[in-house]
Formats: structure tokens, C-alpha cells, sequence
């Protein structure tokens, strides 16, 4: 190599760092193989549209902002160590994510060390937030409502009275179904059954318990791939009671996995279906087009969280021109946010929850999804005094 002066060796190095400067990364993490795979997908792909759309105003900045989808497996062990591989990575400014708050906090523990900004569309157990991290945000609701929310529609509009209650021992299956359990019982119904099982295939012990027990209501908090395999079960065996899940049902694999007999079953959800925002028919349109599939409820909430990171990058750049962020100045800009996303107004109190977070009933009249929203309850967080 020949040898340079001094002040071109200085000049070559302080384009490279300029070059790695230039480039913005903002990750997705959320379970793209396994049986949850169905959730996480969308999860990924309303992120990716986001970052998409919003790259060219960033490249006539002359910025790169990519997309840097990660796989979770709905694991918290990979979820972790997905996350030390994330903070690793110098360009990496954001994350969208996680599905499952099992996986969630754990890893927020490794971005909350290094200063890195999240935004979860999906995570629903109160703990995210609990923690008051600077840098932890979420887009959707809490099981600490959700639970409630479906408890009062289950006893004081479907007229429960003796409810089995089933959760699949995750930190969101038992923490959604407590929330409804206990709500259940401050109504005055009958909780005539509570149980948690990591089983996946085979619920006959369950199912028998039913038979014996004679609920009118079976609740179960968890994720689609056990739920739906719960309820096909329960109506094979002659099991009539009206069943209702949280918003781990929000997804096509759960019609999928129950068939015929998701017909007349309910869920709640903390991410409302896109006919209930008027301005994602086109998000809806655009995303079909891009992917040609259609979007799902979790995609909407994530292409928010995406659009929750360009809007704070944007500000931040605009108030610092030709100066390159760092994370704990990403996380600063996004719990400062406020804009008007897809599933409606967007900003953060201080614990890093959305100020106005809205919950749905869906109830699936047919064999297809989605459901028909049959009643939405909007929680509307007063700022502190």
C-alpha cells in the first residue's frame, strides 16, 4: 500500500466514521419462527413498511435508515441474547418489539444498560412499565385493564356466572388471566375453576374438570397456538361454554388452528382492527401491495412504532442539523412524542405508556378473520398533578 501524508490518512478516517455515522438502524424483535410465528410476522412487517416509507426523507439528509428485523423465537433466553447482539451493534438506535412480555422484560433490561430506545406494539403486562425506564415504551393497552375489560363484558353483558378460568404459565398468559379472575369475582361471579397448564396438545384433563365444573364462561389467557388447540378440543367433546381470550388471539392462526369452532368465541384486544381506524384503509391497501398479505392488527401497531422513531429522529435532527444521535438522545425524543398515528393520537406519560390507550371485544360470527368488534372501551390517562 503506498504510504500517505498525515492529514490524508486523517481525512481517510474521518470519511469512514462519517460513513458509519450516516447509516441508522432500527430493529424489530418478535417471534419469526415457531408457533407464534403468526403474531410476530406482522409485528415485523408493519415495522418494515414504516422504516421504508419514511427512508427517503432521510436519504436526501444523506442517511440510510434501515431495517434490521430480529427473531426472538418467544423465547426469553433468545430474546436476550438477541438483545446483547442488538445493543452491539453501534447503528442499531431503536427497537420495535417484543410479542410477549415474558421475552419483553428481560430484554429491556439489556437495552434499559445501554440507553437503547424501545417501543412495544404488543406487550400488555403491567411490569413493562412499572419500572419507570427512561427508554421503555408501549403503543397498546395493559392486562391490568384488558383483564377487567373482559371480565365486566363477561358477567354484567353475557351474564357469567360460573367461570373456569385457564392460563399457559407464561408471564402474560397468568398475568391477563389473574386480572380476570379477580375483576370476575369482585362482580359477583363464580370462579369455578383456575388453572395453569403448559400443555400443547392434548387438554383432556382440563376438558374433564369442565364437564364436572359446568362453567358458562371458560376463560383462557394465552397465546393462539394453545388457545385455539384449547378450544377445538373443548367443542369436540361437547363443551358449550362460551369461550374468551386477550389479544393472543388477534390473529388468523387462530381461526386456522379452531376452525369451525372459533365461531361464537371472543377475545379481547388491546390492538383494535383496522376497521375500526378510518386512516389505515390506506395502510391496509399500501401494505397488500407491498406483501400481498393483509394486515393484521399487531401490524398497525407496528408501523406506529416505527413511525413513533421517525417522528423522534426527525425532531431531533431538525433541532441539531448535521449532528448524528445518540441512543439515550433517541430515547429522550421518543418519550417526547406526539403524533397522530394510524390507530390514533400518540404520546407518553412518565412511566412510558400511551396516555390514550383503546381496548376492543371481538367476537368471530363466522370462521374467519377478523372478528366484528362488538363493543370498544377508550382509557384516557389524566397527567400527574
Amino acid at each position: 500500500m503506498k504510504n500517505l501524508p498525515l492529514t490524508a490518512l486523517l481525512l481517510s478516517s474521518a470519511l469512514s466514521a462519517t460513513v458509519g455515522a450516516d447509516t441508522i438502524k432500527i430493529a424489530s424483535v418478535s417471534p419469526l419462527s415457531g408457533s407464534q410465528a403468526g403474531l410476530g410476522e406482522m409485528i415485523k412487517l408493519g415495522a418494515q413498511l414504516a422504516i421504508e416509507e419514511a427512508s427517503p426523507w432521510f436519504k436526501e439528509k444523506g442517511i440510510t435508515l434501515a431495517f434490521s428485523p430480529q427473531d426472538d423465537q418467544a423465547s426469553p433466553d433468545v430474546g436476550v441474547a438477541t438483545a446483547r447482539r442488538i445493543v452491539n451493534d453501534k447503528e442499531i438506535l431503536g427497537v420495535i418489539g417484543h410479542l410477549n412480555s415474558g421475552v419483553a422484560i428481560p430484554a429491556s433490561e439489556v437495552y434499559r444498560e445501554y440507553q437503547l430506545a424501545m417501543v412495544s406494539p404488543a406487550n400488555t403486562n403491567p411490569q413493562i412499565t412499572e419500572r419507570r425506564y427512561p427508554n421503555v415504551n408501549r403503543i397498546c393497552g395493559r392486562d391490568d385493564v384488558q383483564g377487567p375489560v373482559g371480565a365486566e363484558f363477561a358477567v354484567n353483558e353475557l351474564g357469567a356466572k360460573r367461570i373456569f378460568v385457564v392460563h399457559d404459565k407464561t408471564t402474560y398468559g397468568q398475568g391477563v388471566a389473574e386480572a380476570f379472575r379477580t375483576r370476575a369475582l369482585a362482580l359477583g361471579a363464580e370462579v369455578v375453576g383456575y388453572d395453569g397448564t403448559e400443555e400443547l396438545s392434548n387438554f383432556s384433563s382440563l376438558i374433564l374438570r369442565m364437564r364436572v365444573m359446568k362453567p358458562d364462561v371458560v376463560y383462557f389467557g394465552g397465546i393462539y397456538d394453545r388457545g385455539g388447540v384449547l378450544l377445538k378440543q373443548m367443542r369436540e367433546r361437547g363443551i358449550t361454554a362460551t369461550y374468551i381470550g386477550p389479544d393472543a388471539m388477534d390473529s388468523s392462526e387462530f381461526v386456522k388452528i379452531a376452525q369451525d369452532a372459533v365461531v361464537g368465541a371472543y377475545y379481547t384486544t388491546v390492538a383494535g382492527p383496522a376497521d375500526q381506524f378510518p386512516a389505515a384503509r390506506s395502510f391496509a391497501e399500501r401494505f397488500k401491495t407491498r406483501f400481498q398479505k393483509d394486515a393484521e392488527s399487531y401490524a398497525l401497531y407496528a408501523y406506529d412504532c416505527g413511525n413513533v422513531f421517525v417522528a423522534a429522529l426527525k425532531d431531533w435532527m431538525e433541532k441539531n442539523p448535521g449532528k448524528t444521535p445518540t441512543r439515550a438522545d433517541v430515547a429522550e425524543a421518543v418519550r417526547a412524542v406526539s403524533i397522530d398515528g394510524i390507530t390514533g393520537a400518540i404520546a407518553f406519560d412518565d412511566k412510558g405508556d400511551r396516555v390514550r390507550s383503546d381496548y376492543y371485544i371481538v367476537k368471530f360470527e363466522t370462521a374467519s378473520y377478523p372478528g366484528k368488534t362488538v363493543k370498544a372501551i377508550t382509557q384516557t390517562i389524566e397527567p400527574a398533578p
